[in-house]
């Protein structure tokens, strides 16, 4: 089987920076953004974790003001795409028009993966500011293979460039993705198809090959894996992987690799430990893991148990305050007083 490598979006400057509790300074996201470039990564994406707009009480104050963001790695992608993130009811479109003047090329337009229809608005607006426009059908894992296909079509009918199969908490296996990559290759007819996945069960790579054997035409990175819960498919070993396969990537594996060691190894060092792993195995959002350990620690119960009450209620991206709420509840249940 002869494979064609899919456009690389290396991520580690937007789902890193949940990892980072989005601290990353600005030498960092010069110093990335230079590297990754001169690696010849053709995209790169850089915002806050939750996206344009996400810096907030709720989801964490950046570091660095998200418009002098885009600026640093505007000046130093000298080849790449800049992406970011955008999630309608978080970032909007005064947001998107900001960031697209301060050299955004492409928005990728996050979702659950049954509500595609809020990204309508947003992604026609993109495409009137000449953004190159994605969407993500957030937890993918938690809806059958034709209700992925049906709300991908409804993101090609807005406009959308590409639609992806995202695997937000790292629940799935490589069967799962082709089946669900399938589902969308089958009636997509304009949008390519994409992939991102979470490495929370420690199949990243293999969930990664399994959407690249099926012909996938966009695919996500991060360098060390950094990203949230236990991180993503890891830049520097899947081009090592390809490499191995005869697959001709256009990207610099070893440049990756010194990236990695040099500007990003210091910064968090994700790992599945306990919580990531039933992060995984009970499907909770990856972007939970640092909220819920917090919370667990605050209030006294265990995080397994916190993140198996939160994967039985079905809890999505944007129900972080939700987290401790479902802590008390867990106290009142084992009849802890100090809950009430």
């Amino acid at each position: 089987m002869t494979l064609i490598m899919p456009r690389l979006t290396d991520t580690t400057l937007r789902d890193g920076s949940h990892a980072v509790g989005h601290n990353f300074s600005k030498e960092t996201i010069a110093n990335v953004v230079a590297a990754l470039d001169n690696a010849g990564v053709p995209v790169i994406e850089a915002s806050h974790g939750a996206g344009v707009g996400g810096s907030s009480m709720q989801h964490g104050f950046s570091a660095v003001d998200e418009m002098e963001l885009f600026a640093i790695a505007r000046e130093n992608a000298k080849n790449a795409k800049l992406a970011a993130l955008l999630a309608p009811g978080i970032g909007n479109i005064r947001h998107m028009k900001a960031a697209r003047d301060a050299g955004l090329d492409i928005i990728r337009i996050v979702t659950h993966c049954t509500e595609a229809d809020c990204s309508q608005q947003h992604m026609e607006a993109a495409k009137e500011l000449g953004l190159e426009t994605v969407g993500f059908l957030m937890m993918s894992h938690t809806q059958p293979a034709d209700v992925l296909a049906s709300e991908a079509l409804k993101m090609e009918s807005y406009g959308c460039d590409c639609v992806y199969v995202v695997d937000s908490c790292g629940a799935m296996l490589p069967g799962e993705v082709t089946t669900k990559v399938k589902a969308l290759q089958n009636v997509l007819t304009t949008a390519q198809v994409g992939f991102h996945a979470h490495n929370n069960l420690g199949v990243s790579i293999a969930n990664s090959l399994a959407a690249i054997e099926l012909g996938v035409d966009q695919i996500d990175t991060s360098l060390r894996g950094l990203g949230a819960g236990a991180g993503n498919t890891p830049t520097e070993v899947l081009l090592a992987v390809l490499n191995k396969m005869n697959v001709e990537t256009g990207i610099d594996m070893f440049a990756c690799a010194e990236a990695a060691e040099q500007h990003v190894s210091g910064l968090y060092q994700v790992a599945i430990d306990e919580a990531a792993l039933v992060m995984g195995y009970a499907g909770v959002y990856s972007s939970f893991l640092r909220h819920a350990k917090h919370v667990a620690e605050e209030y006294g119960v265990s995080s397994k148990e916190l993140l198996l009450e939160l994967g039985r209620r079905q809890t999505v991206a944007g129900q972080e305050d939700w987290i401790i709420s479902v802590a008390m509840d867990i106290k009142k249940a084992r009849g802890d007083a100090s809950a009430a």
